[in-house]
């Protein structure tokens, strides 16, 4: 397939591994390049000599192009916007701050950069920052998402509606299927983050890979909207937090019950009682563990299968 999306990014497929935190490393970005989407590393889990260490890593791993994930709320921003100068890296996606921060810095040094966002107006926003491209994330996903709560089905057509750039669609999306309802709905290409937790290549704890498998449909909630939003698993921590919500807790109260490397426990270190488990909605259709070259192949399959049904 050829698009706009193909094109900006020189890959094969206009598919894109989301940089989550505790899950992709360089082992999955590369995967999924290799296998002819994008690879993110997820810097946001990473001290700026670990992020180093990864890019260098996916760098032999992989000649083809793959990008790294930054939260800008990171609070060594400016030493991890270095290094990945340093590094040669091309593309870097933002997430969690103003896309003009950080966007003229990337394209003066050659980057291409597209912003993460979860509503029309940020959308418009990163637009006029002078972004490559926008990732409109709707609210299945996991991860940090928008307060807004609005559905990846409504969000897209509201923001092709209004925006000129290319524009990747994600939460909620794990199949060819949910692949080409996006595209049909006006995306150029999708972004997909839970589907490549359940992968081999995966840097997530095993514990936490079998969770997400065998995850139903209503066994996530967002939560945190206080802090910043994100979609969990139904755990011990959970229904702790949960209890706390009935006591009108303060935003002390709060950041003081999550505490310090709670996802880390979660999903890097299998902790399942006492972890962030972060996942998207999609789980439920989540059924098995495999390499990430086969989950995007079959994908890809399933894409072009249900495509040429309505044609």
């Amino acid at each position: 397939m050829e698009n706009s999306i193909t094109k900006l990014f020189n890959i094969q497929y206009s598919i894109i591994q989301a940089g989550m935190v505790w899950n992709s490393g360089w082992r999955l970005a590369s995967a999924v390049s290799n296998a002819g989407g994008l690879g993110l590393i997820g810097a946001g889990s990473m001290y700026p000599d670990v992020l180093r260490e990864h890019i260098k890593k996916c760098k032999k791993a992989t000649k083809k192009p793959f990008g790294v994930n930054v939260p800008m709320l990171y609070p060594n921003i400016e030493e991890i916007m270095q290094i990945i100068v340093e590094e040669g890296v091309k593309i870097v996606f933002t997430s969690a701050g103003n896309p003009k921060t950080w966007t003229s810095f990337l394209h003066e040094n050659g980057i291409t950069v597209v912003h993460v966002v979860s509503s029309v107006a940020f959308a418009l926003k990163s637009e006029l920052a002078g972004v490559d491209a926008v990732v409109a994330e709707g609210f299945e996903a996991g991860g940090h998402n928008g307060r807004e709560e609005t559905t990846t089905f409504t969000l897209i057509p509201m923001v092709k509606e209004k925006l000129k750039i290319p524009l990747i669609a994600a939460g909620g999306i794990a199949t060819g299927r949910g692949m080409l309802a996006a595209m049909v709905l006006g995306a150029d290409g999708v972004q997909i983050g839970s589907r490549f937790v359940a992968s081999n290549e995966s840097s997530a704890h095993l514990n936490f890979k079998e969770k997400v498998v065998n995850t139903q449909d209503g066994e996530t909630l967002l939560t945190l909207k206080e802090l910043a939003p994100v979609r969990l698993i139904k755990n011990k921590f959970f229904n702790e937090l949960q209890e706390l919500y009935q006591q009108k807790p303060t935003i002390e109260q709060l950041k003081e019950k999550l505490g310090r490397s709670r996802a880390k426990k979660g999903m890097f270190e299998g902790d399942l009682d006492e972890g962030e488990l972060e996942i998207g909605q999609i789980a439920g259709l989540i059924h098995e563990i495999k390499p990430a070259a086969e989950i995007l192949k079959e994908i890809m399959a399933e894409f072009t299968e249900v495509k040429k049904s309505f044609c």
